[in-house]
């Protein structure tokens, strides 16, 4: 007999890539994904899951009453999330909190219920706004770190240790807020629980958005040939981002699943790291260089809240502790991105363009 595994925010990008992978790893385990189908696009992740024998349940993490009337579960993977460092600027913040926080809430007393192991996808965006803006230098590559005024900033990138004192957006505070109630949940209850605060993700079957999921949205937006602006900072695309993709993010986790009394009350930094970074200028060379079309990309200098200079994530300890790095490089992930759009073009350029 197998485990049974939640997934939770189940049909999303990554939820449902994980469903897919640990599905294929152990086809003994029943794995649940269980989705409000929020977001444009999940809805497509159903029937793929559904014919690789991945169970559906429509539900919500804010109602109590759908995540207690979910069946037993021996592994819970809180991917539920509202992801925009966005929300609640300027609009009411009770759904980015009621997702992030309360669901997290509701996630943990089912898992309490159950004994359950608990696997929580955080976000690079607890380390504070201000700080890591401030140790920004730009250059004709884009933004760089200087090193040595923080603990935590070095070539590398951002470690564990980065200060957590400052605002980092209420998208980073609810995440932050939910570790701390982890570790709690954790030690009431007996639970073995690790965090993974993860960067950018892309690959396919990422439904690309202006404030989360850029990637994509670059590469459908040069395909198509559709209008693209580089935001903030003078409007000069220097900002850098690591990414990582999809397919090694799924096995890492499917690496800590399996060593979760190894791993247990620890917290991960997870990115495509230095190797895997680029500003937006380079990723608008790789997508005109895989797509054959170069776009004019306007300029928009106005700086908008929550938006960083650079992150880059310093993998040292995830990598330390399971032995794992990612494997794909950014050329790799953009092809992989693209044959995906190319495949599924027509029932993409609704949602993607």
């Amino acid at each position: 007999m197998g485990k049974t595994i939640l997934i939770t925010g189940g049909a999303g990008f990554v939820g449902s890539s994980l469903a897919l992978h640990l599905k294929a790893e152990s086809p003994q385990d029943r794995v649940i994904s269980f989705d409000n189908l929020r977001r444009r696009g999940s809805e497509l992740n159903i029937p793929r899951l559904k014919a690789n024998g991945i169970e559906f349940i429509h539900g919500d993490v804010r109602s109590a009453a759908d995540v207690g009337g979910l069946p037993p579960f021996d592994l819970l993977i809180e991917c539920s999330a509202e992801p925009s460092v966005m929300a609640g600027y300027g609009a009411d913040a009770r759904y980015v909190v009621d997702t992030n926080l309360m669901g997290t809430v509701n996630c943990l007393e089912a898992a309490a219920q159950y004994k359950a192991d608990v696997l929580f996808m955080s976000t690079s965006r607890v380390y504070p706004i201000a700080a890591i803006n401030e140790l920004c230098v730009e250059s004709e590559k884009g933004f760089t770190l200087r090193e040595g005024a923080t603990p935590g900033a070095t070539k590398m990138g951002i470690a564990e240790d980065f200060p957590l004192a400052g605002i980092r957006s209420l998208y980073g505070a609810t995440k932050l807020a939910s570790e701390l109630l982890i570790a709690e949940y954790a030690e009431i209850h007996g639970l073995r629980a690790v965090v993974n605060r993860c960067g950018v993700i892309a690959g396919p079957w990422q439904m690309g958005k202006t404030d989360q999921g850029f990637v994509l949205l670059w590469i459908a937006r040069h395909h198509w040939e559709l209008p693209l602006s580089y935001i903030g900072f003078g409007g000069k695309g220097s900002q850098v981002r690591d990414v990582l993709h999809i397919d090694d993010l799924c096995e890492l986790i499917g690496t800590q699943v399996g060593a979760m009394e190894e791993l247990q009350g620890k917290t991960f930094n997870v990115g495509g790291g230095a190797a895997n970074s680029a500003s937006l200028r380079g990723f608008t060379e790789l997508s005109a260089s895989i797509t054959g079309n170069r776009i004019t990309v306007a300029s928009d200098p106005a700086e908008r809240p929550g938006d960083l200079k650079l992150y880059v994530t310093d993998n040292s300890r995830v990598s330390e502790a399971t032995g794992w790095a990612p494997r794909r490089n950014l050329p790799t992930l953009v092809a992989d991105s693209y044959q995906w759009l190319l495949d599924n073009e027509d029932l993409l350029r609704p949602i993607l363009s």
